[in-house]
This record gives C-alpha cells, sequence and structure tokens, in this order.
C-alpha cells in the first residue's frame, strides 16, 4: 500500500531485506511529504525497524531503492539527517555542554549552542555530567544531538520510552515545535496515544509490508468504527442467562468486559431490559490501538 506526495522528501520504492528464511522487509513503498510527521507503526517483528536502518544507510537492502529529494542518497543526505536512536552511548567524562560542543563540530552548518540548548530545556542541566542526569533530561539531549545539525529530515526511534507520563508530554512539547518549524519527522513509537498526538501520517507495518496508510482519524474510520460499551464483569456473571443479540462481551482484563458496538444506544437497552447494573461503565471510542487489534490481532506494545 503507497501514498504519493506531489513534494516528497523522502521515497522508498518496492524495499526488500531478507535474514536466511525471513522476509524482514518485503516490497514495502512508500513516500514522505516535506514538512509532515510520519509514523512508521506496528508490532515487534514488523519489519519497521529495519526498513528504518536502511533509510537511514545503517543497514543495505537487498533489493529496492530509496530516493531524498528525488535523487539517490548522498554524502548530503548524511549531513542534513538527524537520528535520535532508542539508546546511545554518549562519550564518558563530558558534560551536556561539552558532549553537545563535540558532536556540533561535526558537521558544516551547526546550529548555534544557545539554540538547541534553549529548544531542548537543558539550560539547568548543561554543566552536569551526561551519565549523571535523568532519563527525561538524557532524552532530551539525545534529541539536541539529533538536531544540532540542523537537519531537513529527523528519525526519531522510540524517543518517549521509558520517560513518564509529564516527561513524555515535555518531549512532545519539543518535537511539536521542531515540526513548526517546517522540519520533517520520521517517528516509531510504540504508544498508540504519541501517535495519534504527534503524527499527520501514519503507516502501519506487519511481516514486512505496508498494510495500511493514512491520518489517525481516517484509519480509526476505516479500520475501527465500533465504540466499546466497557462494564464490571461481575455486574454480568450475576445473570446467569445474560445474553446479547448479534453482540459478543469479551474480556478486557480481569475485573472488566468491553461489548463492541456500532449502535450503543442499541446495546445500552439490550443490557437495561436484562436489568444489568451499569455502575461503572464507560463508552469508549475506538483509538489506533483498536485499528492494530483488527489489522494484524496484536497489540501495539505485544
Amino acid at each position: 500500500m503507497t501514498s504519493s506526495h506531489p513534494t516528497a522528501l523522502l521515497r522508498v520504492n518496492d524495499l526488500h531485506k531478507t535474514y536466511g528464511d525471513l522476509k524482514a522487509v518485503d516490497g514495502a513503498s512508500f513516500s514522505i511529504g516535506s514538512g509532515v510527521c510520519f509514523g512508521l507503526l506496528g508490532p515487534n517483528g514488523a519489519g519497521k525497524t529495519t526498513t528504518i536502518e536502511i533509510i537511514e544507510d545503517i543497514q543495505n537492502p537487498d533489493g529496492g531503492e530509496i530516493l531524498y529529494k528525488g535523487k539517490p542518497r548522498s554524502n548530503q543526505f548524511r549531513e542534513e539527517i538527524g537520528i535520535q536512536f532508542q539508546e546511545t552511548a554518549l562519550p564518558q567524562y563530558l558534560t551536556v555542554y561539552e558532549t553537545l560542543q563535540t558532536f556540533r563540530s561535526l558537521y558544516q552548518n551547526p546550529m548555534p549552542l544557545e539554540e538547541a540548548i534553549e529548544l531542548c530545556s537543558l539550560e539547568d542541566i548543561t554543566a552536569k555530567y551526561n551519565d549523571k542526569i535523568s532519563g527525561g533530561q538524557k532524552k532530551r539531549l539525545l534529541l539536541a544531538m539529533a538536531l544540532i545539525n540542523q537537519p531537513h529530515l529527523i528519525f526519531l526511534d522510540e524517543p518517549s520510552t521509558g520517560l513518564d507520563p509529564q516527561a513524555r508530554l515535555d518531549l512532545w512539547t519539543i518535537v511539536k515545535q521542531v515540526k513548526a518549524q517546517g522540519k520533517t519527522i520520521v517517528l516509531t513509537t510504540h504508544y498508540m496515544e504519541e501517535a495519534q498526538a504527534l503524527c499527520d501520517d501514519i503507516a502501519i507495518m506487519d511481516h514486512g509490508k505496508i498494510i495500511a496508510r493514512g491520518p489517525s482519524a481516517a484509519l480509526i474510520e476505516q479500520y475501527a468504527k465500533d465504540q466499546a460499551i466497557v462494564l464490571p464483569k461481575a455486574h454480568l456473571n450475576e445473570k446467569k442467562d445474560f445474553h446479547m443479540n448479534g453482540l459478543k462481551p469479551h474480556s478486557r482484563d480481569a475485573t472488566q468486559v468491553e461489548i463492541a458496538t456500532d449502535d450503543v444506544q442499541g446495546a445500552l437497552k439490550q443490557l437495561m431490559d436484562q436489568d444489568i447494573d451499569l455502575a461503572g461503565m464507560t463508552i469508549r471510542s475506538p483509538n489506533l490501538e483498536d485499528v492494530f487489534l483488527n489489522l494484524t490481532g496484536r497489540k501495539l506494545r505485544e
């Protein structure tokens, strides 16, 4: 499944990569428009990490074509991209300031150091050693390192993994600011809410193939229309003869059941007609997690 952008910054055509008998990437094709945040999502083993590493020129493909600004990648591509890896071993015995200074010296057209520090909210920790900062602070430092060369294209690999909710929101704010500058971002994440908050365009990958593509709202509309009624499991267990016409409750966890339906009013009427206790009930709208389950049969973080 492909999507064409007339102003595509990056095009991936029929990408293939195998490891023995395993087809890690099996004919993936997509393009990424300028100035957007593009999410490449999928369950573990879907092939997204291999795809990203090939695009970043860390791995070689077995087949296919990658074009940057309409041409094969060159030294210009390497100069104009920024990469925030999920984990990066930093040089020892350097402060945050010295770490950024070191990486800045590697590029021809770097960002002013103070601008990178301010953008990523590092002002309070510039004098600290890079191995003495918190997880959230290190993520912001890694992001500053990915931005220090003023890249046109930025790869963010699981940027908020391991962060507490507030640190995650802080990182999202920075990413939104970067996108507002017209940068193009390629994001991989296991957090559905992160993809919905940051991505303009999402490709879902499974078994080495792109199986769905579009904005999150369009994907939800196409692949997960049903709403769900969530009830305490004990309320249904109290009714031995409980049944629902055309609907089947599913266990959501040890204490809750979920009833997916495209007719919430009708489902509620069936519940009330059988005197089911509706205390503690919630109505859940469909989300990207439902899209994943419906398309792949697996949860995003499985």
